[in-house]
């Protein structure tokens, strides 16, 4: 690599991308403890209870109440944040998966009998979670709808299908 960049040498690697790097005759531990630490101080839960195993899998979660009211810039942080560390704490990825659920958003859209052979609509839809596309599709629906209220409730019905098999 050296005949065709220019590189030096600056000693044993450490930290990357947040991970911190350990190396040793008996190989390389990888591990995000410091990420861990500091994402803990950046959303001020220090003081939350803590629990020594996972979040069962048969744990259901349900949206509040209106009522109360969530700052979703920072939940969506702390989601962001915790999806980078399930990267190695393969442990937690059902449960930040469960809580990720209330950020997935679909869109979708139609045109009323936009193909003139056969008149069928074409859908397309999008899903984002948080402010992330996730996924997208368009394509031509299989039946031909009777009016822009049918074509609508097509594409919708399929926006939530997709939606269900990405929370899974």
């Amino acid at each position: 690599m050296g005949s065709e960049f220019e590189i030096s040498m600056m000693g044993k690697l450490n930290f990357f991308l947040g991970l911190q790097i350990k190396q040793n005759p008996n190989g390389t531990m990888i591990h995000h403890q410091k990420y861990a630490k500091e994402l803990i101080k950046k959303f001020k839960i220090d003081e939350s209870k803590e629990i020594d195993i996972p979040i069962a899998t048969t744990t259901k979660l349900d949206i509040d109440k209106p009522s109360s009211s969530v700052d979703q810039k920072l939940y969506r942080g702390m989601i962001g944040s915790l999806l980078y560390l399930t990267a190695s704490r393969p442990d937690i990825v059902f449960s930040v998966g469960l809580c990720s659920n209330f950020n997935l958003v679909g869109y979708v859209d139609d045109d009323y009998a936009g193909f003139l052979v056969d008149r069928k609509s074409t859908s397309g839809m999008s899903h984002f979670l948080g402010s992330c596309l996730v996924s997208w599709a368009t394509k031509k629906q299989n039946s031909v709808s009777l009016s822009t209220t049918e074509a609508e409730y097509v594409v919708a019905a399929s926006c939530c299908a997709q939606l269900q098999w990405i929370k899974q």
